[in-house]
């Protein structure tokens, strides 16, 4: 979601996107993925490539991946069904990332992700909103953002040194940008769905269902 902000004659043009951090992964071989250095971001939405769902989909997999003791069910047989049981059981999933701001017309970041940030927790932006006011996104960096009236304060590292990134918008500006965050992930769990039906076509309905949890959004129909 882009919108556009005039400031002292420049054209900023603000973008909230959803991004799931990336891990190499030259050996996976279970179904197509695309080519990505690790620690980079992969923005979901509803226009990716198949191989980029693909690595989406592993990816999310991956570090839900877990090993079962006496109270679960032991592995299916086969690496696919060992490689999605996490992903497919746990009740709680983790997709790690979250919403980065940036403006793009000078590529300045103003919320970046941090270690032990998810999309899974992306509704923290409501609480900003019309919550607390306020939410913090992990660390390295620590991206804040702080409602101060009727305007959001985002700041890349709240803990960093003078002349860190920071920019107020007004709080409807940050609303709409959350709406199209949302309608985003709402197209890339869409288009899961049909990359999964494809691809994953024993798994697909209960691939699509717990990629809707650890994105926090239910699937379409």
């Amino acid at each position: 979601m882009a919108v556009w902000q005039r400031v002292r004659h420049h054209p900023r043009v603000i973008v909230m996107q959803p991004v799931l951090e990336i891990l190499a992964a030259d050996d996976f071989a279970l179904w197509p993925v695309g080519e990505h250095e690790s620690y980079g971001y992969l923005v979901l939405d509803g226009k990716l490539t198949p191989a980029d769902v693909g690595t989406a989909v592993m990816r999310i997999a991956d570090c839900n991946g877990f090993e079962p003791d006496e109270g679960h069910e032991p592995f299916p047989a086969g690496p696919l069904g060992t490689f999605l049981y996490g992903l497919l059981t746990k009740p709680d999933l983790l997709a790690p990332g979250g919403l980065r701001v940036t403006d793009t017309a000078t590529n300045t970041v103003f919320v970046e992700p941090g270690c032990c940030n998810g999309l899974e927790t992306w509704r923290d932006w409501l609480e900003v909103l019309d919550g607390t006011g306020y939410a913090d996104f992990g660390h390295d960096p620590s991206s804040a953002a702080e409602r101060v009236g009727d305007t959001v304060r985002l700041t890349l590292d709240a803990h960093g040194t003078d002349g860190r990134p920071v920019i107020e918008l007004p709080v409807d500006q940050v609303r709409r940008l959350v709406v199209g965050a949302q309608q985003d992930l709402q197209g890339f769990l869409s288009l899961a769905g049909t990359w999964a039906e494809e691809v994953l076509p024993a798994y697909a309905a209960a691939v699509t269902a717990a990629l809707g949890r650890a994105v926090d959004l239910a699937p379409t129909q």
